[in-house]
């Protein structure tokens, strides 16, 4: 065993009085492939590992894993505008940390020297993106399979996320209701949306590519009614979670720039399910269903908050019929632009009449009705305390979140600290909290806010669904002893 001097984070941690728990790390294996493909060939029968890489090498959607990029040369790049992928995505000069981002039992064993007590891990997100209906489930079945069998034994400290298929209702409840119940997983990572082919083109047997898609975010215009999944979430008493990626859609299609694509890049995916939830009345119809969104920072949502509020105070049931053309008085319109208009004005008058007669309105014009709002607060209602946040330790915009004088209705949103440990963005793993802490030593956050980031929220997200969830594990005391003395402290 490798002995550690005593980190900062470590001191930290030492001296608050209640466990920090790390809502988003990652692992990075070496060596796992032949291991995996036992379990895909387990599930999927003898000949699955080699038709599930024909399935990814043959797909095109990037989120399938590998990029031809690198094959390419500059000119290729440019004719088929292929994005540029990740490069150099591990930490390596640091040797000590490579190998605990690969060994369960060495993260296990570094824990407290890390500062943390307890870690949630995201793996599984290639899997539940196949194209091929079979595939696609053989994949998250086996994966969920292999990964917990990996996690035997660390499960006080370390807590696996479960790779669910969402492209129907029906697979997404069998491999939670397979995840939960048979494999004893307490968290579950779903896609933030589906890339499912337009019907006109696929009625016209055109390829699937970048040009005929579009994205099911679940809540909202889908293809399938999900509220059976959700009411199975609520029933199993796990809160749905997304670490999706948004690279190669819309701008995120630089053929050069990693940077460029990977900006705002789970954000942005995280933000089309969270807005397709709302907007689809989910919250509404499911008082207390959690979401969590990994990786994403809360800077994004506290604007979404603000950009919901403002838009029903001008565009709600009510509101919006200060919009309806039906309301012009034309004959004061048209006397006013005879008096008015001068030579630059172009047509008839008869025609700009015309261009101000009323449209045909929207079967419902309240694009609201779903959330079924009666007074402004109810916005707050309906977000604050369904939507989490998973924000990196370096990230100002956390600050935000608490700053009830900007948020709509003095709202507080709900971030929570995703240490990213793993990835290129955290070349010391032992300065995850000390960073992250560095916001109360400035004096823009306080310590019970801190309190807030680093365990009241995760333990509000998991626990708000399921009061056992930190059973068995090293949080367990602090989190029994939260809920017994303030029960209100989970809402």
């Amino acid at each position: 065993m490798v002995v550690a001097p005593k980190s900062k984070s470590a001191e930290i941690r030492a001296r608050l009085g209640y466990p920090i728990i790390d809502i988003d790390g990652h692992m990075n294996w070496i060596g796992v492939g032949d291991s995996l493909r036992d379990y895909i060939r387990q599930v999927g029968g003898s000949d699955a590992p080699e038709r599930f890489d024909r399935e990814a090498k043959r797909s095109n959607s990037q989120l399938q894993g590998g990029s031809p990029w690198w094959q390419m040369s500059g000119d290729e790049r440019r004719r088929q505008r292929i994005r540029h992928p990740a490069w150099w995505p591990f930490p390596t000069k640091n040797t000590y940390d490579r190998a605990t981002s690969a060994l369960p039992r060495l993260l296990h064993e570094r824990m407290d020297e890390l500062g943390l007590d307890v870690t949630v891990l995201y793996q599984g997100f290639i899997q539940s993106h196949h194209h091929d209906d079979e595939l696609r489930r053989v994949g998250c079945r086996a994966f969920n399979m292999w990964q917990m069998d990996r996690f035997r034994g660390f499960t006080d400290r370390i807590i696996p996320s479960a790779a669910i298929p969402m492209h129907t209702p029906q697979e997404a409840i069998e491999e939670t209701e397979f995840a939960v119940k048979e494999l004893g997983y307490k968290v579950i990572c779903i896609a933030a949306f589906v890339v499912r082919p337009v019907p006109r083109y696929e009625r016209e047997a055109a390829p699937f590519g970048e040009e005929n898609f579009w994205l099911d975010f679940y809540g909202l215009d889908s293809a399938y009614d999900y509220d059976p999944f959700w009411a199975k979430c609520v029933e199993l008493g796990v809160a749905p979670t997304t670490h999706s990626v948004g690279m190669g859609f819309g701008s995120r299609r630089s053929i050069s720039t990693y940077m460029y694509n990977h900006i705002g890049h789970f954000a942005w995916a995280a933000e089309g399910l969270c807005k397709a939830l709302f907007f689809g009345g989910v919250t509404r119809r499911f008082p207390t269903l959690r979401f969590g969104f990994m990786e994403t920072g809360v800077g994004w949502g506290c604007n979404l908050y603000a950009d919901l509020a403002a838009r029903w105070d001008k565009r709600n049931g009510k509101a919006i019929a200060n919009l309806d053309p039906a309301n012009l008085d034309i004959e004061l319109m048209s006397r006013l632009i005879e008096q008015y208009r001068d030579e630059k004005v172009v047509g008839s008058l008869e025609d700009l009449r015309a261009s101000f007669r009323p449209e045909r309105a929207p079967d419902n014009p309240n694009d609201f009705a779903a959330c079924r709002i009666e007074k402004a607060e109810d916005i707050r209602d309906l977000f604050v305390p369904h939507f989490y946040f998973g924000c990196e330790a370096d990230d100002p915009m956390n600050v935000w979140a608490f700053n009830g004088g900007v948020n709509p209705f003095g709202a507080r949103l709900r971030p929570m600290l995703s240490s990213d440990i793993g990835h290129w963005d955290v070349p010391d793993m032992t300065k995850v909290v000390e960073e992250a802490y560095e916001l109360v030593e400035k004096g823009l956050i306080s310590d019970e806010e801190f309190k807030e980031f680093a365990f009241l929220n995760p333990v509000r997200l998991h626990a708000g669904m399921n009061p056992d969830f930190f059973k068995g594990t090293a949080a367990e005391a602090d989190v029994q002893r939260l809920i017994s003395e303030t029960p209100s402290a989970l809402e």
